[in-house]
């Protein structure tokens, strides 16, 4: 086996490792991110990405929500997956390409992707906050959080239902349309019975 492919692939496992040991919050937990590696490596091959930058962002992208303080999750997880991947030896090229993939991830941070890479986790990890998975997700994270019902319904309004529109990738705007408009129609339900107009 090459040495270089050996290499990361143990890098990778161990990333695996560390991230699994690491997040357990509801709604950025070990199965979001699971999630969006794995889409993000089914996309990654089709657009001819650079896996190994690819599968490691997208391993790393969250761990910093554990230390959420004042400084942003995104720039913390990237700075986490600076500090881990230096220790594990790899070059600044590949480094650089990670932590600009991992801080453009972000809907709140603004910062835009610039390469495919960070295009495709941005994407990836939006779809996976839409449709059912994403449903589910905001009420274990309003959950973990303490936030109300109607606190969630604000968080749909204002960020879930604007993620269509940020998407990089053309074959992946219509997956997130799709998905925001099965969103739409749970709230739509949702507002109907909490005004209790579904019994009239």
């Amino acid at each position: 086996m090459d040495k270089g492919k050996e290499n990361y692939d143990n890098v990778i496992k161990e990333a695996l490792n560390f991230v699994k040991a690491k997040l357990r919050l509801g709604g950025h937990d070990y199965e979001h991110v699971m999630r969006v590696h794995k889409l993000a490596i089914s996309v990654g091959r089709k657009l001819g990405a650079d896996e190994i930058v690819l599968s490691l962002a997208a391993l790393l992208h969250d761990v910093g929500r554990v230390k959420e303080g004042n400084l942003h999750h995104a720039l913390i997880s990237a700075e986490i997956a600076k500090d881990f991947l230096e220790s594990k030896g790899l070059s600044k090229e590949v480094i650089d390409k990670v932590v600009e993939a991992i801080e453009a991830h972000s809907y709140s941070l603004g910062k835009k992707a610039s390469s495919l890479e960070a295009k495709i986790l941005s994407d990836v990890d939006k779809l996976d906050a839409l449709g059912a998975i994403g449903i589910a997700r905001v009420f274990l994270y309003s959950g973990a959080k303490g936030r109300s019902l109607s606190e969630s319904l604000k968080h749909f309004e204002e960020k879930i239902l604007k993620l269509p529109s940020l998407i990089y990738l053309d074959e992946l705007k219509v997956v997130a349309e799709r998905r925001a408009k099965f969103v739409k129609e749970f709230l739509k339900e949702l507002k109907l019975e909490l005004e209790l107009k579904d019994l009239e």
